[in-house]
């Protein structure tokens, strides 16, 4: 079987969709073309996962200026021409569309094309990419039953993590209580300046605590002299490299409510502070953290309403009910899905007309 992944841009469209890669190696022997732009993320993680990267030239529609709309539309009849060679040559028995730039030429390709589609979807709301070939796809693979109502053939898989996430063990009763701050690869500047400004009320209120801060690079230097100054335990770091890891040490987190994040969050069955990224495509990061919030898993602190004195405030009433924090984390486990990857491998393999008695023949 031939697959072609399409899109990217950001982890949280490249990391589902190379845990679906695999999935479609290792259970149908698939070979795997991914399609991206130079832009996105993928051009580092996909060839350092062992896959093929093949590039189009495309950018964004959705929250730019005028003129980079218009360079884009400008640029999308060459992008969908690219598209065509590189199906034509390739000669794919199904397309999977993670939504991203390079998504939106490469399925409208494949529909010309009359290449079997699936799209996948991590965000409550779909988005563009997703939104515009959403007529023109045989099924959908999502992570909210809400979302469904926007796809034909819609099923609720969740969005595919490291298998390591889902076996991060439970806390020790007797240990100190732990904070995971993080904000991404890159870090969150809002999220960094309001912790360090929460440090000394945390160190008064919480004296125990121990705080574990990913910051990114540019504010690191900056939040590891705020904590300095403190007398409070804190490990500041630009990047956490074993993430599954910081999550088994900490007992509440703060972060952001990107899909791939929250399926992180919902994989290890931890509590959390979401503070949506305001500026993120449809809002969708604010929708996903209403959907956890909504269900008892987790709070959601709008950017506008971070400050470090909110910030404490809220911590510091989390970790004052541990019970409280113990039925978030329940609440946010009924929201992980650890068959993810495998059922979207299963529903690529049946749009292709696969089946499991010849996938590997």
């Amino acid at each position: 079987m031939r697959v072609m992944v399409a899109g990217g841009g950001t982890g949280g469209h490249v990391i589902p969709a190379l845990a679906i890669a695999r999935e479609l190696q290792s259970d149908y022997a698939a070979e795997v073309l991914f399609i991206g732009t130079a832009r996105g993320i993928e051009t580092r993680l996909v060839p350092s996962a062992g896959f093929q990267l093949e590039l189009v030239t495309v950018g964004a529609l959705n929250r730019v200026d005028l003129a980079t709309r218009f360079k884009t539309l400008f640029d999308l009849p060459r992008a969908v021409a690219q598209s065509v060679r590189l199906i034509s040559a390739f000669r794919p028995d199904a397309m999977i569309g993670v939504g991203g730039y390079a998504s939106g030429p490469a399925m409208l390709a494949a529909a010309l094309m009359n290449v079997p589609m699936l799209a996948f979807e991590p965000n409550l709301i779909p988005g563009i990419a997703n939104r515009l070939v959403a007529p023109m796809v045989r099924a959908a693979a999502v992570h909210f039953a809400a979302t469904q109502r926007y796809f034909r053939n819609a099923v609720v898989t969740g969005v595919p993590v490291r298998r390591e996430f889902f076996h991060v063990p439970p806390r020790a009763h007797d240990a100190p209580p732990t904070l995971l701050v993080f904000g991404g690869s890159q870090g969150a500047h809002a999220i960094n300046v309001a912790i360090a400004e929460a440090l000394l009320s945390l160190a008064e209120k919480l004296p125990s605590i121990h705080v574990l801060l990913q910051t990114g690079e540019k504010d690191v230097e900056d939040v590891q002299a705020a904590a300095a100054r403190l007398p409070i335990s804190a490990e500041v770091s630009p990047f956490i490299t074993d993430m599954p890891a910081a999550f088994a040490r900490a007992d509440l987190l703060l972060c952001r409510s990107g899909a791939s994040t929250v399926a992180e969050v919902a994989a290890a069955g931890k509590p959390a502070i979401f503070v949506p990224l305001p500026t993120a495509a449809d809002d969708h990061q604010r929708r996903n953290a209403e959907a956890l919030a909504q269900a008892g898993a987790a709070r959601l602190l709008p950017q506008n309403e971070l400050s470090g004195e909110r910030l404490a405030q809220e911590i510091v009433s989390l970790f004052g009910d541990r019970s409280q924090l113990a039925r978030m984390g329940a609440a946010a486990r009924r929201f992980a899905h650890p068959t993810a990857a495998a059922e979207i491998a299963a529903m690529a393999a049946r749009i292709a007309g696969v089946s499991p008695s010849n996938d590997v023949a």
